[in-house]
């Protein structure tokens, strides 16, 4: 056998991994090696079998080597998925006969400051970067930058650094817009913050998104990189986000509007609609 998928199955749900199984004999059936495991030989594509989380969680082991992913929902929205678990039988028909497009999204480069040491960590993320208060029942003070300039200083409980992909995340929650994942650019969502100027930016994709944890500050703060990964954030940090180097690949079955996804996934009233006119 030549061609070997990676199969990810939520790891708490029992019905992921008997689905898991079945696509693995599925994938048998067609001459098509599944893996289990990441290792060292050529893999194709990764299906995976859960929510966001998962996808998430697969794009941690993929996006180093550019494997594409196909994420077959078994969660609630499940934005990032591409097919319902119902479907699972086209899906793996699809991925058998190469009939699949590669997208590929927009990553964040996230760097965080030490104000004692100057030592400098590194994080990335595929949907958001969200400087964090460490004190629960306090707020973080901060500032916030753009390209090397100071544009507003507040408290809060947040702020989200978020690509595209992300904007219908945790920056939505936060009443940031939803942008189109083919809009290359990064958005800044304050989190209940206490100011008149907190509205949420959208900035070009070469610009550099900067926030300080200034010193009057009552809480620490920390990064979690899509909610999976944290980097600490004390007092006097400086912390810059940027366009990523290396993307996430999605692998699209269904390559269609963005709008109708959205909505589908948001389950979005569209009563009344007629249309624009025809063009002849």
């Amino acid at each position: 056998m030549s061609r070997r998928v990676l199969i990810f199955t939520h790891p708490s749900r029992a019905e992921a991994g008997e689905m898991g199984d079945h696509v693995a004999a599925e994938l048998l059936k067609r001459g098509i090696e599944p893996v289990t495991e990441m290792d060292d030989g050529e893999i194709e594509l990764a299906i995976v079998l859960g929510g966001d989380g998962s996808i998430l969680h697969a794009a941690e082991q993929t996006r180093e080597r550019g494997i594409p992913i196909v994420g077959v929902n078994m969660g609630h929205i499940g934005f990032l998925a591409e097919s319902e678990v119902e479907d699972i039988t086209d899906v793996v028909r699809q991925v058998a006969d190469r009939d699949y497009q590669v997208e590929e999204r927009m990553t964040l480069e996230v760097t965080v400051a030490h104000p004692e040491t100057g030592r400098v960590e590194r994080g990335w993320a595929l949907n958001e970067a969200t400087v964090e208060k460490v004190e629960r029942s306090r707020m973080i003070d901060v500032a916030i930058g753009i390209d090397g300039m100071g544009v507003s200083s507040f408290g809060c409980d947040a702020v989200v650094l978020s690509t595209p992909t992300g904007s219908t995340a945790y920056a939505f929650s936060g009443g940031g817009p939803v942008v189109w994942p083919d809009v290359e650019a990064l958005l800044l969502v304050p989190i209940s913050a206490h100011a008149l100027f907190t509205r949420p930016m959208v900035v070009g994709p070469d610009s550099v998104l900067a926030v300080e944890i200034l010193s009057i500050s009552t809480s620490a703060g920390q990064i979690w990189c899509d909610g999976r990964r944290v980097l600490d954030a004390p007092l006097g940090s400086h912390i810059e986000a940027r366009r990523g180097t290396k993307p996430v690949r999605l692998a699209r079955l269904n390559p269609g509007p963005f709008t109708d996804r959205l909505v589908r996934k948001f389950n979005l009233p569209v009563t009344g609609w007629r249309g624009g006119p025809q063009q002849s």
